[in-house]
């Protein structure tokens, strides 16, 4: 048999057959005279097997590593983790599948944000802020809100969402004092008041530990520096300073009243 001829009685492409040659899986057969490849039976067995293996999901090396067992004795091993992936993998899907139901709700609904999709926590979150003005830094906190519904863990997320609850209530107080500090310095004297006024918005439990900004906006420290630098890139000095200041009284608030 050609290589042609093997692969269509195989039910694989002539493609696959030389991929599995050059990865040791399938022996060069012998060739002919005129330098094509002679395929015989136990080629065509061999190949079956490979293809059967394949579909159930093993990778090229898990393949090589049962043919390699003469007995077979390493397949059943195999094929028990393969068992194990595959349920893992269900899970997951049917986790995927209740959270795109809840888009699909959502979207029909007509209450999905044009920037989604989100989070439930996030989705809500945003829902009760409702009709926002005009406001560089909304559009900023959207942002950070939407980086931070990717990169937090799931059970952190939520915690995280809920404590923003409060805060977002004052958004329309925030957001102009931070907009006006727009191109200003970090020595501004309204950064106090923006400051305080944010820091009054805020729980206690958002008093966490942020790098400290350093000249021209970006941070410092050792730890999350590229996660703080990407919340606080394109905020002028002054807005960045606000912010920091705001984290630092609710510290020192949260400490007070311990």
């Amino acid at each position: 048999m050609r290589i042609g001829e093997i692969a269509a009685l195989v039910g694989v492409t002539p493609r696959a057959v030389r991929h599995y040659h050059q990865s040791g899986l399938l022996p060069e057969p012998a060739r002919r005279a005129n330098g094509y490849r002679e395929y015989g039976v136990r080629d065509a067995v061999l190949l079956a097997r490979i293809r059967r293996l394949t579909e159930l999901g093993l990778g090229l090396d898990e393949v090589r590593g049962v043919l390699a067992d003469d007995e077979g004795r390493g397949l059943a091993d195999v094929l028990e983790e393969l068992a194990e992936d595959l349920a893992r993998q269900e899970a997951e899907i049917r986790a995927r599948r209740e959270r795109l139901s809840a888009l699909l709700d959502e979207a029909r609904a007509g209450r999905l944000p044009a920037d989604g999709p989100m989070s439930p926590e996030l989705t809500a979150l945003l829902a009760g802020l409702g009709e926002l003005p005009e406001s560089p830094m909304a559009a900023k906190d959207r942002q950070i809100l939407a980086l931070l519904d990717v990169v937090v863990p799931e059970e952190e997320r939520a915690r995280l969402m809920g404590l923003m609850e409060g805060a977002a209530e004052h958004a329309h107080e925030v957001y102009p004092l931070l907009d006006a500090l727009s191109g200003a310095e970090a020595d501004d004297p309204r950064v106090a008041e923006a400051a305080r006024v944010l820091a009054a918005c805020l729980p206690d439990e958002l008093g966490v530990e942020i790098p400290a900004a350093a000249p021209g906006g970006t941070t410092t420290g050792t730890s999350d520096t590229s996660l703080a630098d990407a919340l606080f890139a394109d905020l002028a000095p002054a807005q960045s300073a606000a912010i920091h200041l705001a984290m630092r009284l609710v510290r020192d608030r949260r400490e007070q009243g311990r």
